[in-house]
């Protein structure tokens, strides 16, 4: 994809995440109360879309209970109607061997679940959008991978598509791209698809701008495509997903600080962001022009 400055910019804020950060910030929201009213806040700040997680309302451990997304999502709709929502599906992967002398058997704290399992919230919500994070590998430190083996990914890239809604490939280095490309070649995604592109997060693709303008030219021409970084580099990303075509994400799940030792609120990041995009002279899209321009559909479940 050639590298032309975008002039018209949806935003994604992530509000929540899986991360072990509901301990770091009283921001970051637990409940599916909480996690409603910081999408309408977001939404109010200029967000287009919310990348939902769920989490315990009492602990904030992460969760992937169906229960709750079904209520955190008729939440967001009741709360801010127009809202474009975009799900998870990204835990359910998760394997941890042993130590390196003796990596077998797994430990028990794994989660692998099936490719209908990883997507039954996504079946009973019906968002517009669901996340496929489109490779496998090393997450962090220690002996934790994230596992989606081809066969897992195109099962689940089918139901997604089945379900009339759309995957966002979360493409965490150039190969992630590369068989992004091969399931649109073999129909389990519709073409045009749409990518985020995550930038820093370790042992992915580092977030230096060489590296990225390399995932951008992975991208082919006519896909849509987000970007984002973690911590202090996520507002450059805003303005580098900007000037080299694509769009915006933010949001405590990336980032807790809005300064230097002041803890953020999603809203204050959305803010930020569409400080830094109208600088740059775009503009920022309305959730249903993001929905015209990615031919979303918008339902709910009966």
């Amino acid at each position: 994809m050639p590298l032309t400055m975008s002039r018209e910019v949806f935003i994604t804020c992530a509000l929540t995440g899986a991360g072990g950060t509901q301990d770091r910030s009283p921001h970051v929201p637990r409940s599916p109360k909480q996690i409603a009213e910081a999408a309408r806040d977001a939404a109010l700040a200029g967000a287009a879309c919310v990348h939902v997680h769920v989490r315990d309302p009492e602990t904030g451990v992460p969760s992937h209970s169906t229960a709750l997304f079904r209520e955190t999502v008729e939440r967001i709709r009741d709360l801010e109607p127009d809202l474009v929502i975009n799900l998870t599906c990204g835990f359910g992967g998760d394997l941890i061997f042993g130590p390196p002398d003796r990596p077998l058997p797994i430990s028990q704290e794994s989660i692998l679940l099936t490719a209908e399992e990883r997507t039954a919230h996504v079946a009973e919500c019906l968002p517009e959008i669901c996340t496929l994070d489109c490779g496998t590998m090393n997450f962090a430190e220690n002996d934790y991978v994230m596992a989606n083996t081809p066969g897992m990914l195109r099962a689940m890239a089918r139901r997604m598509t089945d379900l009339g809604v759309k995957p966002e490939i979360e493409a965490f280095d150039t190969g992630h791209l590369w068989l992004a490309r091969q399931l649109v070649s073999e129909g389990v995604i519709t073409d045009p698809a749409l990518v985020q592109l995550c930038m820093g997060v370790p042992w992915g693709a580092p977030n230096d701008l060489t590296t990225f303008n390399a995932m951008v030219a992975g991208i082919p021409e006519g896909w849509a495509f987000s970007a984002f970084s973690l911590g202090r580099d996520q507002m450059p990303y805003v303005a580098a997903a900007v000037l080299a075509g694509g769009h915006a994400r933010v949001g405590l799940e990336d980032n807790l600080m809005i300064s230097r030792g002041q803890l953020a609120t999603n809203a204050q990041l959305v803010e930020r962001a569409v400080q830094v995009i109208e600088s740059l002279g775009a503009r920022v899209m309305t959730a249903q022009e993001m929905r015209d321009k990615l031919a979303l559909t918008k339902r709910a479940p009966a």
